[in-house]
C-alpha cells in the first residue's frame, strides 16, 4: 500500500478508475538504478496511476522492481563486446528481442494476464503496435522518441488512429509526420522523489553516458565557466567513454557512477546548475525536469523538447555548436549562461517544475487521453 501523500492529486471517482496493462521495454528492468528515462518514466508512472485509484499490471524484463512489476517477460542476451549497450544492432539481440514481445502479445490476446480496459504501451518496439488490431482491448502508445526504423513499415498504411498515440513533447510529435499527428502529454517527474535541494558550487551532468548525450562538450563548457563538474550515469557505450570522457576526467571533473534515485537527486540538489547537451533532437529531457524540481536552475542546448520546458525563470537554452564542435565564442555565450543560471531563484525554479512538469500533471494527461480513446473505441 502506498502511502497517502497529502500535496498530491484526489484521487479518481471510482467510476473513472481504469484497469490498464502497462507494457514496458524489455530490454532493461524497471528497477533502481534505472537504465533511463524510460524505464524511470514506467516506474513513476505505475506507481502515480495506482495511488490515483487505477488497477496497474506492468509487463516488464526480468530484474524488475516485484513491486512495480506484475509480470516478468523474457531477458534479453548480453551485447557483444564493444557494441552499444542500450540499442539493439545485433542480430541475436534483436531476435531475442522480438520473440519475447511477440510472447507477450499472444498472451494479452489469449487472456493470459487478465482483462483491462486497455493498454498503455510504454516500449520502443514495432510488435505491440503491429497486433493492436487484434487485441481485446484498445492501445495507447507513447513516442518517446523521434521516428524508429519501423514507422514507416508499419505505420505507411495509415490504418491507425492518431488519437492513440501520445508524444512527449510537441517536438517529437512534429517528427513523426505525415505518419502520425498525435497528442502531446508532457513528461513529469515525482516531485517529492526530486526534493528541493540548497544549491552548491559546482555544476552537474547526468544521464545515459552515450555519444548523443554528449557529456564530453559539459566538460569543455563547465572548464570554461570556471566551474567544477560532476557526472554521473550508466557507462552504455563504453568505447565512447574511453576516448571522449575518461581522458578528461580530474580534480575538476569526475565522474561518481551509476547512482540510486535518492543519491542521484542530493547530487543534483547540491549542485549550483545542471548541464543538458545533447547532439540529437532530444524528446523531453527528462534530467532537464529532474533538475528543476530540485531547484537546480539548467543550461541546455536548445534541441528538440527542451526548449518547451525551459524558461528565464528556470535556466537559460543555448544555442547548439556547430558540427557539435564548440568554439570560443560559443564558450564565451554559454559561460554566461551558467553564471546567470547559477544566479536564479532556487524556489522559483522548483515552483516551475511543480507546476508544469510534475508527476501529477502527466497523469492528469495521461487520464484524459485513456477517456477519450476508451470512447472512441466505444
Amino acid at each position: 500500500m502506498l502511502p497517502h501523500r497529502p500535496d498530491r492529486t484526489t484521487s479518481p471517482q471510482t467510476s473513472d478508475a481504469f484497469k490498464i496493462l502497462v507494457i514496458s521495454s524489455l530490454r532493461y528492468p524497471i528497477a533502481e538504478p534505472f537504465a533511463g528515462g524510460l524505464e524511470a518514466h514506467t516506474h513513476a508512472l505505475a506507481l502515480g496511476l495506482r495511488e490515483r485509484g487505477h488497477s496497474v499490471l506492468v509487463a516488464g524484463a526480468v530484474g524488475s522492481d516485484p513491486d512495480v512489476v506484475g509480470h516478468e517477460f523474457g531477458m534479453m542476451p548480453p551485447s557483444r563486446p564493444g557494441e552499444r549497450a542500450d540499442i539493439t544492432e545485433n542480430d541475436e539481440v534483436r531476435a531475442a528481442e522480438h520473440r519475447c514481445f511477440t510472447a507477450l502479445m499472444d498472451d494479452v490476446r489469449d487472456g493470459l494476464l487478465g482483462s483491462f480496459d486497455l493498454i498503455h504501451n510504454n516500449s520502443l518496439y514495432s510488435v505491440p503496435v503491429e497486433r493492436a488490431a487484434t487485441l481485446p482491448y484498445p492501445m495507447v502508445s507513447v513516442l518517446h522518441t523521434p521516428p524508429l526504423y519501423w514507422s514507416e513499415r508499419v505505420l505507411g498504411d495509415k490504418r491507425h488512429r492518431d488519437s492513440d498515440f501520445v508524444a512527449v513533447s510537441a517536438s517529437t510529435a512534429r517528427s513523426w509526420a505525415p505518419l502520425l499527428t498525435p497528442r502531446v502529454v508532457l513528461n513529469g517527474v515525482d516531485t517529492d522523489a526530486w526534493p528541493a535541494g540548497p544549491g552548491g558550487p559546482g555544476a552537474v551532468w547526468s544521464g545515459r553516458i552515450v555519444a548523443e548525450k554528449a557529456p564530453h562538450l559539459a566538460i569543455q563548457l563547465a572548464r570554461a565557466a570556471g566551474l567544477p563538474l560532476t557526472i554521473a550515469g550508466p557507462v552504455m557505450d563504453t568505447c565512447y567513454f574511453d576516448a571522449a570522457v575518461a581522458p578528461h576526467l580530474g580534480d575538476d571533473v569526475r565522474y561518481v557512477g551509476h547512482l540510486e534515485r535518492a543519491e542521484l537527486a542530493a547530487l543534483v540538489g547540491s549542485s549550483a546548475v545542471a548541464l543538458v547537451t545533447p547532439v540529437w533532437a532530444e524528446p523531453f529531457g527528462m534530467v532537464v525536469a529532474e533538475a528543476m524540481a530540485c531547484g537546480t536552475p539548467v543550461v541546455a542546448f536548445a534541441r528538440g523538447g527542451i526548449p518547451e520546458i525551459v524558461d528565464p525563470s528556470s535556466g537559460r537554452l543555448i544555442d547548439p555548436p556547430a558540427d557539435d564542435v564548440l568554439d570560443a565564442a560559443d564558450l564565451a555565450r554559454a559561460t554566461v549562461a551558467l553564471h546567470e543560471a547559477a544566479a536564479l531563484d532556487r524556489a522559483g525554479v522548483r515552483r516551475f517544475a511543480v507546476e508544469r512538469l510534475s508527476l501529477d500533471a502527466m497523469l492528469t494527461g495521461y487520464e484524459a487521453v485513456y477517456r477519450d480513446v476508451l470512447r472512441d473505441h466505444a
